[in-house]
């Protein structure tokens, strides 16, 4: 016998760690089905890779574990965030792994408005920082928009109150995009919408809005909590589209407030705020009509009368005409006197020259300038006879001295003359020559290795653009610039520069073309002044 079986019996009945564990499990979970439990979240790193959410609840004395599963978490209409105070609504249970208890949570609100605003305050401060809610962002709304785009909920009083109002003002197309604009996915819905109107095709099937609504009516802060998430503003900010914001009451404000281009105090405000009153317009247009009417005709009236006054103020037909008509009156009645006169004038001028012309006159005349021109016939002869005597002078003693044996001696020496020149020039033509065709050998295998066929050859690439303009500067590149890389043999590339160019950069001027250099082979064939 053992020392054991001399051990008193025992009425205490014996479990095993599991049993233990699934019966304080139970005891829990009966107990503490569904709590609210008040806290802070610590701990929190998003979901999980599985979907699960897993962190704590804390306050000033104690801690718990916290569990939310995929299902659950998919369908909060609030996500739990690190730091918030919330209050968690679920039931305790425990983990027998680890001999730990923990709440799995089915719904999370925020422990009061104050938490809210800390949080939406301290959204709205990020996103001003990042300038979404500048001014100059902002733009300006069409006057009459042909196509009104809104995002609201499609069952809602709100768009009835929408298309009414703009069917009585200024009847358009409006176009709806339905949306929730309360609870779990709110705010990712409304954000689409937004991104969706701007994706349409200014001439495609569907209309592309000229100005965005977004409304909804009156809530609490709660309720119009979809309205503040950050992808609604960010979308919001990016649309190309102008936008109206109309976000419950005129005391409500929201995110989208701050970054839409126009905020609305109510649906039906953002309706009028989109298009003009048509009877307006029209009166407008008929009392313009009017005015110009009333303009044109007090304007002829005024040019009438003017062009009476200015009628009344020009002289008669005959008071313009009396002058002119004395005028010539006065000079036709002393015409007939004037014309007597200059005829006797021109009858004593003509008598007087006829009294010189006579005969005896002429023929004295015609005597003397024969004697003048016998004189001058005798005087050029007299000269013509003595400039022959000397030319005949001068060309015999020219003669005489152009020798047949002087001359050929002459002749002959200066032929030699003439060889011996001529043989130290071909021989000076020839060393030039040869020369100037070593240079040029040497300095065109110089240009060929610095060629930029040479460098292509070497494995490098020229970049060109427009024009076939080489290109030497990547900041002349802007993205979506269109150009060619040439590599050895001629062979071209198109490319298209997907980078970004730098600031300030400009376009290259076109360079001057440059005139080929000729080969030596081409200056070979070419000939030289220097050939033989």
């Amino acid at each position: 016998m053992s020392l054991l079986d001399n051990d008193p019996p025992s009425n205490v009945a014996e479990f095993t760690v599991s049993e233990i564990s699934i019966s304080l499990k139970r005891t829990v979970e009966d107990a503490f089905g569904h709590v609210r439990v008040r806290g802070e979240v610590s701990g929190y790193r998003g979901p999980h890779s599985s979907g699960h959410a897993y962190f704590a609840l804390k306050d000033d004395k104690a801690r718990i574990d916290a569990v939310i599963w995929r299902g659950s978490f998919s369908n909060l209409a609030f996500k739990p965030q690190e730091g918030l105070e919330i209050i968690a609504t679920g039931r305790l249970t425990t983990y027998p792994g680890s001999s730990k208890y923990q709440i799995v949570i089915e719904d999370i609100k925020p422990a009061g408005a104050g938490a809210l605003m800390a949080l939406l305050d301290e959204r709205r401060r990020k996103l001003e920082a990042e300038g979404l809610f500048a001014p100059e962002r902002k733009k300006r709304l069409p006057f009459l928009p042909r196509v009104i785009g809104v995002v609201t909920s499609p069952t809602g009083a709100v768009i009835r109150d929408i298309r009414h109002r703009i069917t009585d003002r200024f009847p358009v197309h409006v176009l709806v995009w339905p949306v929730k604009v309360q609870g779990e996915g709110s705010g990712d819905a409304v954000a689409r919408a937004i991104t969706g109107f701007n994706a349409f095709e200014p001439d495609g099937p569907i209309p592309r809005p000229d100005v965005l609504i977004v409304a909804r009516g009156g809530g609490s802060l709660e309720d119009l909590w979809g309205f503040n998430d950050e992808a609604v503003v960010r979308a919001a900010a990016d649309s190309d589209i102008p936008l109206i914001s109309a976000v419950g009451h005129e005391t409500d404000w929201t995110l989208i407030d701050h970054v839409a281009d126009r905020r609305a105090p109510t649906p039906t405000g953002a309706a009028e705020i989109a298009v003009p009153v048509r009877a307006e317009l029209l009166a407008d247009v008929a009392a313009f009509h009017a005015r110009q009417g009333n303009a044109i005709s007090r304007r002829l009236d005024h040019d009438r009368r003017q062009v009476v006054q200015t009628a009344r103020a020009l002289p008669s037909p005959d008071m313009l005409l009396a002058l002119p008509r004395r005028r010539l009156d006065d000079a036709a009645s002393g015409l007939g006197s004037q014309f007597l006169l200059v005829v006797s004038e021109s009858r004593q001028t003509f008598g007087g020259v006829a009294a010189r012309l006579s005969l005896s006159t002429l023929e004295g005349a015609i005597r003397e300038k024969r004697g003048s021109l016998r004189h001058a016939a005798l005087e050029a002869e007299q000269a013509m006879a003595g400039r022959l005597s000397r030319q005949r002078q001068l060309f015999q003693r020219i003669t005489a001295n152009l020798q047949p044996i002087g001359l050929k001696a002459r002749s002959e020496a200066a032929r030699l003359k003439l060889d011996t020149v001529s043989e130290r020039f071909d021989r000076a033509r020839t060393r030039l020559t040869e020369d100037r065709r070593e240079r040029l050998r040497q300095t065109w295998r110089v240009a060929s290795g610095l060629g930029p066929k040479r460098v292509l050859e070497r494995g490098y690439t020229i970049i060109r653009g427009e024009g076939d303009v080489p290109i030497t500067d990547p900041a002349l590149l802007p993205p979506g610039t269109a150009f060619a890389v040439e590599f050895a043999g001629n062979n071209r590339i198109g490319a298209l520069a997907s980078g970004e160019a730098a600031p300030g950069s400009t376009r290259p001027a076109a360079p001057r073309k440059r005139k080929k250099a000729t080969p030596p082979e081409a200056e070979r064939a070419q000939g030289s002044l220097f050939d033989g």
